[in-house]
């Protein structure tokens, strides 16, 4: 099974390396006995994330997430990466695509298949649901010193 590698740890930032995008499905998520969920991987945790978490996940054509899903306090956006398939919120599907970008709620039940005849591969990210537009781009600091490489 494939592992994420810790590429920096320092006081203010961390660093992981999972691999090319192509090699996600080497990976093998397990959620408890008997319980695996091939070509995903999560990454918050290793870079110490407080806050969010994310993961890659990857379905060869023809498959499918296998299960229904809510989150108790989490929202989660899906950005696709490449492939196309069909992500199911509430029994609305909706096509997505390399460059899909899907919002769903923690009550949203959610499943999500590969219609194509190549990998579909997106990245997740999770956070705690909060009051919409409450993080902007004005939280950025523009600071007025060079940067030294």
């Amino acid at each position: 099974m494939k592992e994420v590698k810790k590429t920096a740890d320092i006081a203010n930032a961390a660093a992981i390396d999972i691999g090319p995008l192509a090699e996600i499905q080497d990976y093998v998520l397990e959620l408890g006995p008997g319980v695996k969920i091939p070509g995903k991987v999560f990454g918050g945790a290793a870079l110490k994330a407080g806050g969010a978490d994310f993961s890659f996940q990857a379905f060869p054509p023809g498959t499918e997430g296998g299960f229904y899903h809510t989150h108790k306090e989490n929202e989660e956006l899906y950005f696709f990466l490449s492939g196309e398939g069909e992500y199911q919120v509430d029994g609305t599907n909706i096509p997505v695509k390399e460059g899909t970008v899907i919002r769903v709620s923690p009550a949203g039940k959610r499943a999500v298949r590969n219609t194509g005849s190549v990998p579909l591969t997106m990245l997740c990210v999770q956070y705690k649901a909060d009051v919409p537009g409450s993080v902007t781009p004005s939280d950025g600091t523009i600071l007025e010193e060079p940067v030294n490489w």
